[in-house]
This record gives C-alpha cells, sequence and structure tokens, in this order.
C-alpha cells in the first residue's frame, strides 16, 4: 500500500513572518517554536522524515502537525482576504500550532455545589451543633454530606475549594457608611 503524499504547505507572506517570528521570539513556548518550525520546513518543500530527522522528532509527529496547518490554512487565507489584523491573525495562527483541547472526565461537583461548600465555610459551626470554633476540611465535609449538599466529598477536596478561591476581604469597606 503505497504512503500518501503528505500535505503541501503554501503560506502568506504574513503567515510566514508571523511564523518567523514565533520561531525568533525568546518567550514563545517550546511547543510553538517546534510545530512553527514544521510549518516552515515543510513550506520550503522538506519531506517529513527530513524534517523529523533535522528536528530530532518522529515523523507521525511532523505528520501531524503538517496536517493540521493543511486543514486550517483556509481558514488563515480567508482571514488575510477579511483584512484580518495582525493580532487577529497571530492569534489565530497561535491557536492553529496550540494543543487540541483533551477529553478529561467531567467535574464532579457543579459550580453551585461548590459555592454552598464555601458559604458554609463562612458560617459559625457552632450553629450546627458542632462543638468546634472554627472548620476544619473534615468537618466541612461531614456538614456539607449531612445537608445533602453532595452525596460525599473527602476533606482534601473541600481544602483545595478553600485553597482555590482566592478569596480576600475587602481593603475598604464595601457599603457606604449611614450618615446621622
Amino acid at each position: 500500500m503505497p504512503t500518501p503524499r503528505p500535505t503541501e504547505i503554501e503560506l502568506t507572506a504574513r503567515q510566514e513572518v508571523i511564523l518567523k517570528q514565533i520561531v525568533r521570539r525568546h518567550t514563545s513556548p517550546q511547543r510553538l517554536v517546534k510545530r512553527a518550525t514544521i510549518v516552515l520546513y515543510a513550506a520550503q518543500g522538506q519531506s517529513n522524515s527530513q524534517i523529523a530527522h533535522q528536528m530530532g522528532m518522529v515523523r507521525n509527529t511532523v505528520m501531524l502537525w503538517r496536517e493540521r496547518w493543511g486543514k486550517a490554512s483556509v481558514g488563515l487565507k480567508a482571514l488575510e482576504v477579511e483584512g484580518a489584523e495582525e493580532k487577529a491573525l497571530r492569534a489565530a495562527i497561535a491557536g492553529t500550532l496550540s494543543d487540541a483541547p483533551r477529553p478529561g472526565s467531567p467535574g464532579k461537583f457543579s459550580a453551585e455545589q461548590v459555592t454552598q461548600i464555601l458559604a458554609l465555610a463562612c458560617e459559625d459551626p457552632q450553629l450546627s451543633q458542632r462543638p468546634i470554633s472554627h472548620w476544619s476540611a473534615r468537618e466541612l465535609a461531614d456538614e456539607a454530606a449531612q445537608r445533602g449538599i453532595v452525596e460525599r466529598i473527602s476533606p482534601q477536596q473541600v481544602d483545595r475549594f478553600l485553597k482555590s478561591g482566592g478569596f480576600a476581604t475587602a481593603s475598604q469597606p464595601l457599603l457606604a457608611e449611614r450618615q446621622a
């Protein structure tokens, strides 16, 4: 069975300039630099094997990014025809060279449940007939399950919710003071 011909890459002048800027810029993430370099070499007519050997990577990786660029090139050219600004074209090219979204397991807790757990942490534990002065992650997890906010939750997960919030009290009063 013959191997399929690699996708031909033709770059516009603007695309080539942006790709070269990505490669030269010291602040560009290395994954984008490698992918931009693959596209630039492919546009020069190099084969997948040549690019892979030159860059020290496997041929399948080169094929993947060459194909992705080939599929996105019509949309990129359309952006240029529409007269898109440099910033928009740069963002589209970076998006083309970025990782595709990966599937993952859905979150186990809804935003509403997280909010209710955080609100619970703001309550006085003694109102829940808890003989403690401050909530611990274990006590919050137990109380959230007891109130039916969640079926069950680990203290570690409650602790992650509390730490990830980035909550801070206001530096100034938020409400206007009442004048007498």
